[in-house]
């Protein structure tokens, strides 16, 4: 049975902790005196047999759950000092060092401290690494809550969004020179189009004119997608004339637009109705988020309805 996958990445690593153990162990029983059982402390070995034991399996334990990296490979040589010099120190247990074998000292006086000081660079890195996965984790939670209200047919934000960003957007045009705009574009006869082309392909036009008016707006600008064919476009720092203005540039590019559906040899030209609604300009007033919508709403019907009367009369 082979290595585990992640353990494979550290073989090496492995491979030099168990050759230091074993030539600590040759080298020890090739110059100390194996001690009488009577002389030897078995509460010593314990402690010492566990404390090398321990960091032994912690060893195996990150190599077998991290990567390979600056992280893990502080934390691996830390715990191996470790391993080494407690190993090392078991060993003194049960041996009985001439006064000349100086190098017992120093594997046990210097592999503990340098073992530690790694550790203790590893454990660093390793909490400035966590701090940096939360954070992630928190910002991937935050869209996961924003993308519940994301409109995966167009790729824009919902209703919910829109109104959450009215919200925090209209105080700041309290005491601004310039006003906020809402604009609702609706597509004329959409219903038809469902129905003749199949709702598939009316979600690919909702798609294709979805990225129609992006291209069409400024880099500040907002387009949501409020309900079914509607559209909410919010544009900060907008008086009525360049409202107007954004929304007949809109109107025009959507008339020249050219929808052709799959397997069809056809092209779709529709066009939209657009509402335009405005904060007020009185300064001691506040207008909410639900007010400027029923305001764009109605004067979205009063668009639509515009347009009816004229098309009946050019009829």
């Amino acid at each position: 049975m082979g290595l585990p996958h992640m353990l494979k990445h550290h073989k090496w690593k492995l491979f030099i902790v168990g050759m230091g153990a074993n030539l600590a162990l040759i080298a020890s029983l090739a110059v100390a005196d194996l001690k009488p059982l009577a002389e030897i402390h078995w509460l010593d070995v314990l402690s010492e047999g566990g404390a090398a034991a321990l960091a032994l399996v912690w060893l195996g334990l990150i190599l077998h759950s991290r990567p390979a990296g600056r992280v893990t490979q502080y934390l691996s040589l830390g715990l191996s000092g470790i391993f080494l010099a407690g190993f090392q120190d078991l060993l003194d247990e049960f041996v009985r060092f001439p006064e000349t074998a100086l190098w017992d000292h120093w594997i046990e006086s210097g592999c503990m401290p340098t073992g530690l000081v790694l550790l203790t660079l590893g454990i660093y890195h390793w909490h400035k690494e966590q701090l940096s996965i939360n954070k992630q984790l928190r910002k991937r939670e935050r869209l996961f809550r924003e993308h519940r209200s994301f409109d995966f047919t167009t790729n824009l934000s919902g209703a919910d969004y829109l109104r959450k960003q009215l919200i925090q957007t209209l105080p700041e045009h309290r005491n601004a020179t310039r006003s906020l705009a809402l604009l609702f574009i609706d597509i004329d006869n959409f219903s038809a189009i469902n129905r003749h082309y199949g709702h598939q392909q009316g979600d690919h036009l909702l798609q294709s004119l979805s990225e129609l008016v992006l291209l069409n707006i400024r880099r500040n600008d907002l387009l949501c997608r409020y309900a079914g064919d509607r559209f909410a476009l919010i544009l900060p720092n907008t008086g009525r004339a360049l409202a107007e203005n954004i929304a007949s540039e809109i109107s025009t590019v959507v008339q020249h637009f050219a929808y052709k559906p799959h397997s069809q040899d056809e092209r779709i030209f529709i066009s939209v109705s657009i509402g335009i609604a405005l904060t007020s300009s009185d300064i001691s007033t506040l207008d909410s988020a639900d007010i400027l919508i029923e305001r764009a709403n109605l004067a979205l019907l009063h668009a639509k309805e515009k347009r009816h009367a004229s098309l009946h009369r050019a009829a």
